[in-house]
């Protein structure tokens, strides 16, 4: 087996967002599949912030990762939620935050098949998780598999999704990135901010929790 293309001819998709989750799972990625067999799709989905499309595009030149650009920014005519929308972030009575977006990793995954699928791709990648995560329905397993299913059976097609973040802490997340010699890389080039803070506001929830993760891991190594 070619060392530096461990699965042989396979080809992979990763839905990319310039994040830290995402990148970290487009650096496994080149690893595991070298980086001439790997490719992005990000998605333009009506986000408040532009930095984090920007951060995408620059990681995947970067990189040298071909990216795809989708624009399914049509999702804002028929729901609101503060990831879209100038509001503040809040919580539900049932403690769901309304950073939620109706629907959207089902859109992704459904749109990364179509275009998997034309581009005899079978693959595909996305950093979802259900260890440390704000509850957000569609990023469980059980999701996934059963989205895996669907795909599977609506285009007659063998796709394989892989969440190689599933039940790692974010901790962990770093410590990944690490043992790929990209800690460094994603903490000065990745945006998570919700706020779309350049570096990070520090109090949003998705920063707090990127900076309690790293602290972990970093504790850990001492």
């Amino acid at each position: 087996m070619n060392i530096t293309n461990p699965n042989g001819d396979r080809k992979a998709v990763v839905i990319f967002s310039g994040g830290q989750d995402s990148t970290t799972c487009l650096l496994k990625a080149i690893a595991d599949y070298g980086v001439e067999n790997v490719e992005a799709v990000t998605f333009q989905y009506g986000q408040r912030h532009a930095i984090e499309l920007e951060k995408a595009k620059w990681i995947a030149q970067d990189l040298g990762i071909k990216q795809t650009l989708i624009d399914t920014s049509v999702i804002k005519t028929i729901t609101a939620n503060a990831m879209m929308d100038n509001i503040e972030i809040t919580k539900d009575e049932a403690g769901m935050p309304n950073t939620f977006v109706d629907g959207r990793n089902a859109l992704f995954l459904l749109y990364t098949a179509i275009y998997a699928k034309g581009q005899g791709i079978r693959d595909i990648i996305t950093g979802v998780c259900e260890t440390d995560f704000s509850g957000y329905p569609d990023c469980r397993d059980v999701f996934i598999k059963s989205m895996n299913v669907t795909l599977n059976l609506a285009m007659d097609y063998q796709f394989n999704i892989h969440t190689p973040l599933m039940y790692l802490t974010k901790a962990q997340t770093w410590r990944l990135a690490d043992e790929l010699g990209a800690l460094n890389y994603v903490r000065e080039h990745t945006h998570t901010c919700y706020l779309g803070v350049e570096g990070g506001c520090g109090s949003c929830p998705s920063c707090i929790l990127r900076e309690n993760g790293l602290q972990q891991y970093l504790a850990s190594k001492q």
